[in-house]
């Protein structure tokens, strides 16, 4: 069965990848073109990103724990411990970036970026929790990917300090117990072609709005 989740997950996962220039900010800080702005924005539209994610995951693991998946409550659980970490490294970043507290509290979300975790705060009010684990883990390897770019090009082209950079090192960096838990959450509910057909519907629209983050970024 493992075997079989771990097929279907690569599966949607190379499915649902996205095109190489549907990014278009990364190639702009690989480069190191990308605007001051652009890279502020970056970090005030994750702290938004981080305080939704984490109270959607956290829904997530108490509904899953409530119908006793506790497959899925333990990985819920990993994704809402995850941002809090995150949330922990965001700081360095900001500071790099020259953005103090009255800058975090004057910023205007932008729509283009919200997007994304406005529809994760629909998966976890509507759709199955194993359903939304497999979304969630074909799409979260485009963002580790990005993160990866990131993280090498900040300290590259822009002189970063290795504590500005770790907030994108933590979503870069492997991280196996969480696969196996992924593995364990889409094999608790996944168990028809039509679960997987509505995974991947809530995959492909997670992928567009990501891509749509970064897009409204680079537009800056």
């Amino acid at each position: 069965m493992a075997d079989t989740t771990r097929e279907l997950v690569e599966s949607v996962t190379a499915e649902l990848a996205p095109d190489k220039d549907a990014n278009r900010l990364v190639p702009l800080i690989a480069s190191g073109t990308a605007t001051p702005t652009a890279l502020a924005a970056l970090a005030l539209e994750q702290r938004h990103i981080i305080a939704s994610d984490l109270r959607a995951f956290s829904f997530l693991a108490d509904r899953a724990a409530g119908a006793g998946n506790s497959a899925c409550a333990e990985f819920f659980g990993a994704l809402a411990t995850g941002e809090t970490l995150a949330l922990d490294r965001l700081g360095a970043y900001e500071s790099a970036c020259g953005i103090d507290a009255d800058a975090v509290e004057r910023y205007e979300p932008l729509p283009g970026c919200q997007a994304y975790p406005a529809y994760v705060a629909w998966l976890a009010l509507n759709a199955e929790p194993p359903l939304v684990a497999l979304a969630l883990t074909a799409n979260f390897a485009a963002w580790g990917g990005y993160c990866a770019t990131v993280a090498e090009s900040l300290r590259s082209r822009y002189g970063f300090s290795d504590e500005a950079c770790g907030f994108f090192d933590f979503f870069a960096q492997p991280a196996p117990d969480l696969e196996r838990q992924a593995l364990a959450a889409v094999a608790s509910g996944v168990h028809s072609e039509a679960d997987v057909e509505l995974a991947r519907r809530y995959g492909r629209l997670l992928q567009t709005y990501e891509s749509m983050f970064w897009n409204t970024l680079a537009e800056r």
